[in-house]
């Protein structure tokens, strides 16, 4: 006893269910920064910026 039910309507539920699936699709386009962290290796990366190489990574250029 003491239970207590709440009344959802179908709208309600529906509303729900589209929020969770455009998280779920934004969150497969944008993964959260925890995922890019733990997905990041040693590679350098290089930008090609106005005609200079810019290096980012693993070792800094000399």
């Amino acid at each position: 006893m003491g239970e207590v039910i709440q009344f959802i309507s179908k709208a309600e539920r529906e509303r729900l269910r589209l929020i969770r699936e455009a998280r779920a699709n934004y969150n497969s386009v944008f993964p959260p920064s925890d995922s890019i962290n733990e997905q990041r290796d040693n590679t350098p990366i290089v930008h090609p910026v106005n005609g200079t190489w810019i290096h980012q990574g693993a070792e800094p250029l000399s």
